[in-house]
């Protein structure tokens, strides 16, 4: 099933399967880092995605340790997590355009393939959550 969605991805996107793979990769390993429920949700939906997300991760230089995870799901954290995730997706090709692309063609991919509904922009995906960065904004 993970080489069926990278060849959708690939597809829809005008990608080639390396590209794409690496492009979903990166988007994965950023969702697990900040807590989204996208995740787990995919992971169990998809075998073959967490070591995909693990293995992108790994070749980017994402955080591993405990309390880095911790940190990224932080409003500050989650915000850094998804600049360098948009760092990450520039550096293997795709411009602001693409990544817009991107998002929608794995949601389409998971809505017509495992129903999993409701994820299909940049922060359904990260798990931003504004109302708790607003409030602590407030608090401070």
């Amino acid at each position: 099933m993970l080489n069926v969605l990278i060849a959708h991805i690939a597809t829809i996107n005008g990608l080639s399967e390396p590209t794409a793979t690496k492009a979903l990769g990166i988007v994965l390993n950023s969702a697990e880092r900040q807590a989204s429920p996208f995740a787990p949700a995919m992971f169990k939906a998809i075998p073959g995605a967490r070591a995909l997300a693990a293995r992108t991760g790994s070749e980017f230089g994402a955080a591993t340790g405990i309390i880095a995870r911790l940190i990224e799901q932080t409003p500050g954290g989650k915000r850094v997590v998804a600049q360098t995730m948009i760092g990450s997706l520039h550096k293997i090709g795709l411009d602001h355009k693409a990544i817009g692309h991107l998002l929608p063609s794995i949601s389409t991919f998971m809505e017509e393939h495992c129903e999993m509904t409701g994820f299909g922009h940049l922060g359904d995906l990260i798990g931003h959550d504004l109302d708790a960065e607003l409030k602590a904004a407030k608090a401070a």
